[in-house]
């Protein structure tokens, strides 16, 4: 069974851009020979994502702004999520990130990426009812 998850990187800290983030990860997730085989990945627009923005002032279109991922049965959402936290930790200044499944949706920032009461809920939050045997999580983490 493959489950989907998204991930948004939060702009309002310094560093990179957000699409230049998001390749960056895509690159990372794409190396790492523990997701091979595992993982589907797409770089999209997310127009619930952008603020208003007159499509006629932006000759050049819209970025990319998140990163979609199709996990199979074959990989666990926590070693995804290990991969990413990996991913942040190598970042100066780590990058907040937001991964959305379904209606659930957590915040990563790197203070929770050290707390392992905080990671907890994370996975719990992601992991799919049917991986847990639970479904009634309230997705907050």
């Amino acid at each position: 069974m493959t489950h989907e998850l998204a991930l948004r990187v939060d702009e309002r800290g310094p560093g990179a851009g957000a699409e230049d983030e998001l390749r960056s990860l895509l690159r990372w997730l794409t190396a790492d020979e523990t997701l091979a085989g595992g993982l589907r990945t797409r770089l999209v627009h997310d127009p619930d994502g952008a603020p208003d923005t007159d499509v006629a002032a932006e000759p050049m279109g819209f970025g990319l702004d998140l990163l979609q991922l199709a996990v199979g049965s074959g990989l666990s959402t926590g070693s995804l999520v290990f991969a990413v936290l990996q991913w942040q930790a190598s970042r100066r200044p780590a990058p907040d990130l937001t991964v959305r499944r379904g209606d659930y949706e957590v915040r990563l920032t790197g203070d929770a990426a050290r707390d392992p009461d905080a990671l907890a809920r994370v996975l719990a939050a992601l992991e799919p009812a049917d991986a847990t045997g639970a479904g009634d999580d309230d997705g907050t983490a």
